[in-house]
């Protein structure tokens, strides 16, 4: 059974998930106020559910790995619909690669370690990643992502005063899903090819 203190914690951390993906994606529809933008709030909405989830089960829901990489498929045809098959089909290849890339390595990882490093749920994640973002992008998403999920395991160990462990685990897509609306948003205030 849960404490009232942990309840209110767990209430106060939904309350800052919904107000965070709430302002990015206000924030992606200012940036973008077309289709895309409409579709990057979407996508706002969907990463912080999945960041949400994912902190408090460590599992990311097939639903909303499904939804994300739906709505990135018409995010690439909403980004050029007179090349709409050949937008789909480069959003498919970005997502094939990088979530083939996170497979590679939860599978090596699995083999070297002989247990799990990755679950399913991020391999997915990653694929939502390629269908959302440009090659440059995705690169970007999983470095701040790593990056981030580094720096909080470090910073959280320091202050409980705890050694890293080999076996610790953290949820990674609690800090990918972020990366990737980022990553996107900055994509499209640049726009890099």
């Amino acid at each position: 059974m849960t404490s009232p203190r942990g309840l209110r914690r767990a209430r106060i951390a939904r309350i800052a998930f919904g107000g965070a993906a709430a302002a990015a994606a206000l924030a992606s529809v200012v940036v973008e106020p077309s289709a895309p933008g409409i579709l990057g709030a979407a996508l706002a909405l969907l990463m912080g559910a999945i960041a949400l989830h994912d902190a408090r089960r460590f599992v990311i829901p097939n639903v909303l790995n499904a939804a994300a990489f739906v709505l990135g498929l018409a995010h690439a045809v909403a980004l050029d619909p007179g090349a709409a098959m050949e937008q789909v089909a480069w959003a498919v290849a970005r997502a094939a690669v990088a979530g083939g890339v996170f497979l590679a390595i939860k599978l090596g990882y699995r083999w070297v370690r002989g247990r799990e490093g990755l679950g399913m749920g991020d391999v997915k994640l990653a694929g939502v990643a390629g269908a959302w973002l440009d090659w440059f992008a995705i690169l970007v998403a999983v470095e701040l992502a790593v990056l981030a999920a580094l720096g909080m395991h470090l910073a959280r160990l320091a202050v409980r005063k705890r050694p890293l462990r080999a076996a610790g685990a953290l949820p990674f897509g609690l800090y990918l899903a972020p990366a990737i609306w980022v990553a996107w948003l900055v994509q499209t205030m640049m726009w890099w090819p």
